[in-house]
């Protein structure tokens, strides 16, 4: 068995509420094992037999858009990998103790090189990213709001479908599940 954890886009923004019970009892139909959700935006942790993730992905973007009536983005990513985010989010925690915010930016694959020359090209004194294969760290020196950067123009500039997290997020799934 793998452990994953399914970080899915629109889920409880945009008028859209999903108790996190419809989604456990979504993964479980699908045959997923130890499946538990962490707070109520969209991230799952569960195992599933040897799959590929962009197979697993598939398949809960279905029975999701079935069981919700809409669209839902599945960005998956297996135990090693949230704990190597994690690991890379703490290098950040200085910028974070004085004030900054650190996000997770995931995508289905890596930003291609134009793609991520354009990303990196936005860096400035309140912002910067830096890639990580398929994931974007995004650090915010200041409030959001002070911010020339948000999700959707993000998406643009380098191509790809994305969902964001609090890097909080993200280490607390790596401490409580891995």
């Amino acid at each position: 068995m793998i452990k994953f954890t399914a970080f899915l886009r629109a889920i409880n923004v945009g008028g859209r509420v999903v108790k996190m019970e419809v989604l456990r009892k979504q993964f479980e139909a699908l045959g997923f094992d130890n499946v538990s959700t962490f707070i109520a935006s969209g991230n799952v942790i569960f195992e599933a037999q040897d799959a590929t993730p962009d197979a697993l992905e598939s398949r809960i973007e279905e029975r999701l858009q079935k069981a919700l009536g809409y669209r839902v983005a599945t960005f998956l990513r297996s135990g090693p990998e949230v704990a190597k985010l994690s690991s890379l989010c703490t290098k950040y925690a200085l910028e974070i103790e004085a004030g900054a915010v650190l996000y997770v930016i995931f995508a289905r694959r890596a930003p291609r090189p134009d793609g991520k020359r354009q990303l990196l090209a936005l860096n400035n004194e309140i912002d910067e990213l830096a890639v990580h294969g398929r994931d974007i760290l995004w650090l915010c020196r200041r409030y959001l709001g002070e911010s020339k950067l948000e999700g959707a123009a993000l998406e643009k500039t380098c191509a790809l479908e994305a969902t964001v997290r609090n890097a909080n997020t993200v280490t607390r799934i790596a401490a409580k599940y891995l």
